[in-house]
């Protein structure tokens, strides 16, 4: 069985490939034995290793999970925290983000609020003089975890919409890099959705940034946490 890994952010510039086929695995093969064979051909990867996360049809698996011909497979390092036209209700894009379009999308005829979030490119960072990002992304498995998350929040809150856009590629000072917009008939809910979707877009969307400074880069990676649960949250407000 033969096997092609797409590898993201860190892991790809670590490689310096973005996929790679395993062959003649056996037929017993899991995400975990794929794995090890990436590693094993890129001695460079080895300090990842332990924070690799595996993704087969863009669904995060355990190491002993087995694999299939024709699988779609991933290794994901922590995330930090193909484009679809316009208007997506979530989308990875290398394009600008227009937030008065997306404030529009999420906006419906039953919405008395809608709130925006706004995740904008600084110039420092824990002390260092940042010169831009660049963002990466896994599209495909970053779409449906995106509507995870408005189905997580739809049960928590009476809202009408949640939007989630986030940017791709390099980014300079000033620019957005992600907006949530959240509609509901009154402002509690409205904000605290939009505040739940950018706390778990940051904990399980496989997004990663890169800082670059003058005298350097880094992959700004978190902890990620794919199968924990989503986060108590408040009761539903009445105003």
């Amino acid at each position: 069985m033969n096997l092609t890994v797409r590898l993201y952010a860190s892991l790809a510039e670590a490689a310096g490939v973005r996929e790679v086929t395993v062959a003649d695995l056996p037929q017993t093969a899991t995400a975990g034995d794929l794995g090890a064979a990436v590693f094993a051909r890129f001695p460079a990867l080895a300090s990842l290793r332990e924070s690799v996360i595996f993704s087969i049809n863009a669904e995060y698996v355990r190491p002993d999970h087995p694999v299939r011909p024709g699988d779609e497979v991933a290794l994901i390092p922590p995330v930090s925290g193909g484009s679809a036209p316009t208007p997506e209700i979530f989308l990875i894009t290398p394009d600008s983000l227009d937030v008065p379009a997306i404030q529009e999308l999420a906006r419906t005829d039953a919405s008395g609020a809608v709130s925006i979030f706004v995740g904008v490119v600084r110039n420092t960072n824990q002390g260092r003089d940042v010169d831009y990002l660049e963002y990466d992304a896994y599209p495909a498995m970053a779409i449906k975890l995106m509507r995870q998350i408005a189905a997580e929040a739809r049960v928590r809150w009476a809202i009408n919409e949640l939007v989630i856009h986030h940017r791709i590629g390099r980014l300079e000072i000033g620019e957005a890099s992600v907006v949530v917009a959240a509609s509901a008939p009154h402002r509690g809910e409205s904000i605290a959705a939009c505040q739940y979707g950018i706390e778990r877009l940051k904990a399980i969307v496989p997004i990663w940034k890169k800082e670059v400074w003058t005298d350097g880069e880094h992959w700004v990676e978190g902890s990620l946490t794919p199968r924990d649960e989503a986060a108590p949250s408040p009761e539903p407000s009445t105003r």
